[in-house]
């Protein structure tokens, strides 16, 4: 597939001594983006490519938005629009293209705001893990990041996130690939930040995803882990009987107790809990780029503090822990 260039990561983890593993992801990068993966595809590729060029455009991820800038005609909006809005749902956000405002569902600039003062970016490899269509990383980028690797098996928000890339210049050094955690090899020992953010609730075995976290960070990295956590001192664990908040792939929803515990006995220390908040309409709703269902909708209508199927409604916990 000649439409993304990746060979700049590439390059980049074979001068550090992963040749092998830059082999695997493009095999893998490819395989994933073989015409059979998804029927809609071609589409969203056509969605991409009928975009306009502009010479002077540029990103500037400094405020909510991450925005294109540039002289763009007037004549064009109508037609950037339609390729915009034929990418569907748009989850993660906002962004701003030439002055179009994408209301996302999430408004992520909330949660990089609780995490921003936590980190330092300057020169550091970063992992994404679940980067959704990459706005963390533009973040991240801004914030001093030498690079930034996001993974995500969704191909519509790969290309979102190809859509903003596509005007952040030649030398621009955010990828985001179709793959997961599970493409991590054992013993990577590459990254200095590494981030899973709503993610861990989604796997079937969270100690094989944390270990696999582990796995990826240099001595002394730093992990970001951002999950549903229920609201109890003890070391508990809730296992849905089916769905939670209607999400089908929900399997462990621990305390924070329980959680520090986890990450213990996968090698973290220095376990900083830097926030714990529930989740907001404000921060998560319906939006005419996202028409589906959202929060309001997994919640019951008559009690806000409980999800559609009775349980705790979501709360979320934000954890730094470092590679020991």
């Amino acid at each position: 597939m000649s439409h993304f260039d990746r060979q700049g990561l590439y390059d980049e983890l074979t001068s550090l001594g992963r040749g092998e593993w830059a082999r695997a992801l493009q095999k893998k990068t490819e395989e994933s983006l073989s015409s059979e993966r998804h029927g809609k595809l071609a589409e969203w590729i056509q969605a991409l490519e009928s975009l306009p060029s502009i010479d002077n455009a540029s990103l500037n991820a400094a405020k909510n938005a991450v925005a294109i800038e540039g002289d763009f005609p007037e004549s064009s909006k109508m037609a950037m629009e339609a390729s915009l809005r034929a990418l569907h749902p748009w989850r993660k956000g906002p962004f701003d293209f030439f002055g179009l405002a994408i209301d996302t569902e999430w408004r992520s600039c909330l949660k990089w705001d609780r995490l921003a003062p936590h980190l330092e970016l300057r020169n550091r490899m970063v992992l994404d893990v679940g980067c959704g269509n990459g706005y963390y990383g533009w973040r991240m980028l801004h914030s001093g990041a030498r690079l930034v690797l996001g993974l995500d098996p969704f191909l519509l928000f790969l290309m979102q996130f190809e859509a903003v890339r596509r005007y952040a210049g030649p030398n621009c050094s955010h990828y985001v690939l179709p793959l997961t955690d599970a493409d991590l090899p054992e013993r990577l020992n590459l990254f200095d930040v590494t981030l899973s953010m709503g993610v861990l609730y989604h796997r079937t075995s969270p100690i094989d995803h944390l270990r696999s976290l582990w796995e990826s960070l240099a001595p002394g990295g730093q992990l970001v882990l951002e999950t549903i956590v229920i609201e109890s001192s003890r070391q508990e664990v809730l296992v849905p009987e089916d769905r939670y908040a209607k999400m089908r792939n929900v399997w462990f929803i621990p305390s924070v107790p329980m959680l520090q515990l986890w990450l213990r006995r996968c090698g973290f220390k220095d376990i900083q809990v830097i926030d714990v908040a529930r989740t907001t309409f404000e921060e998560q709703r319906r939006t005419g780029w996202m028409t589906f269902e959202s929060l309001a909708d997994f919640l019951d209508p008559n009690d806000s503090m409980r999800t559609i199927e009775g349980y705790p409604a979501p709360v979320r916990a934000m954890i730094l822990a470092r590679k020991a």
